[in-house]
C-alpha cells in the first residue's frame, strides 16, 4: 500500500520537471490512474522535488534531500536504497509528513551500441569520462557495461561546471555530451557542448551542437565529420595560398602569360570545389560494423 502511493504522490510531483528520471517516475504513476495536481513546487538542482499534493508538503528525491529538511528515514528505506544502488539503480525516496514512506528505483537502460561508440571515441584518441549525479555504485556499474574506466559520480549541477574547470585549467579541450537539465550548465562551459536532440530544451539551448539521433555513435560521427572538414579546409587554405605565393610573383615579373594565369585560377577553383566534394563519402561510425 505504502509502495503504490508513495509511487502515486512521487509520480504527481514530477511531471513539471523535465529530467529524464522524473518522467519514467511520472509515466509510471500515470499507468495506475490520473494524478493529483501538484501545488507549491520547487526544482532542487540535482537534489530532487518539493510540492503539495493532496494537501501534504511532498519531498522526492536523494536520501541526503530528505535528511537535510530533517525528515526522518526509517531503518527499512536505508536498506531498500542500499539494495537498489547494490542492483546499479537509481533509488528515488518519496517523503511526506516528517517522514520517508517509499523508495523508487530507476535504472537507466544503456544503449547496445554505448560500449562500440566509447571504443570509437578512444580510437579518435580521446579519454572518455563518466560525469554524473548518480551514485557511486551505479555510475561504476554503468561505467563498466560500456567500457570506461574514469568515473567521477555524485556531483551537483555547479560540480560538474567545476570538474570541467578543473581539466580545462590542465590544458584539455573537453567535449561534453549530455541531455538533461542539471546537464545543462556543463554544457555551456565544456569547450564543446554536445546536447542530444532527445533531452530536454534547456540541455540543448545550452549546448553548441545538437544531435539528431539519441545515441552516443552520434557524438562520434559528429567529432570525426568535424576533423574530416577542418583538414580539407586546412587543405584549401594551402594550395590556395601557394598557388597565389607562386604565380603573383611570376605574373608581376610578366614571366606568366594571362591566359595560363586565368586557366591556372580557374583549376584552382575546380580543385577547392572538388576537394570540398570528398566530404560526400563520409560514412557513419555505424556503417562501418
Amino acid at each position: 500500500m505504502w509502495l503504490s502511493r508513495s509511487c502515486r504522490v512521487a509520480g504527481a510531483g514530477e511531471p513539471a520537471t523535465e529530467h529524464r528520471t522524473a518522467r519514467a517516475i511520472a509515466a509510471t504513476a500515470a499507468e495506475a490512474g490520473a494524478l493529483p495536481p501538484v501545488a507549491a513546487f520547487g526544482n532542487l538542482e540535482g537534489l530532487g522535488v518539493t510540492g503539495t499534493v493532496d494537501g501534504r508538503a511532498v519531498l522526492v528525491g536523494r536520501v541526503r534531500l530528505l535528511r537535510g529538511r530533517e525528515i526522518d528515514v526509517p531503518p527499512e528505506v536505508e536498506w531498500a536504497v542500499r539494495d537498489a544502488e547494490a542492483a546499479g539503480r537509481t533509488a528515488i525516496v518519496a517523503g511526506w509528513d516528517g517522514r520517508a514512506r517509499g523508495v523508487l528505483a530507476v535504472a537507466d537502460v544503456v544503449r547496445p551500441t554505448s560500449r562500440a561508440a566509447v571504443a570509437r571515441l578512444r580510437g579518435l584518441g580521446l579519454t572518455p569520462v563518466l560525469l554524473t549525479g548518480d551514485n557511486t555504485t551505479v555510475a561504476r556499474a554503468v561505467a563498466a557495461e560500456v567500457g570506461v574506466d574514469e568515473v567521477i559520480a555524485e556531483v551537483l549541477p555547479a560540480g560538474k561546471v567545476d570538474v570541467i574547470k578543473r581539466l580545462q585549467a590542465e590544458g584539455r579541450s573537453v567535449a561534453m555530451v549530455g541531455d538533461g537539465v542539471n546537464d545543462a550548465p556543463a554544457l555551456a562551459q565544456a569547450d564543446l557542448g554536445l546536447a542530444m536532440g532527445t533531452g530536454t530544451d534547456v540541455a540543448i539551448e545550452a549546448a553548441d551542437l545538437t544531435l539528431v539521433r539519441g545515441d552516443l555513435d552520434a557524438a562520434v560521427d559528429a567529432i570525426r565529420l568535424s576533423r574530416r572538414t577542418l583538414g580539407i579546409i586546412r587543405g584549401n587554405l594551402f594550395w590556395a595560398f601557394g598557388y597565389n605565393v607562386a604565380a603573383l610573383p611570376l605574373a608581376a615579373a610578366g614571366l606568366l602569360n594571362p591566359m595560363i594565369a586565368g586557366a591556372t585560377m580557374a583549376l584552382s577553383s575546380v580543385f577547392v570545389v572538388a576537394n570540398s566534394l570528398r566530404l560526400r563519402r563520409f560514412r557513419p561510425a555505424a556503417a562501418d560494423l
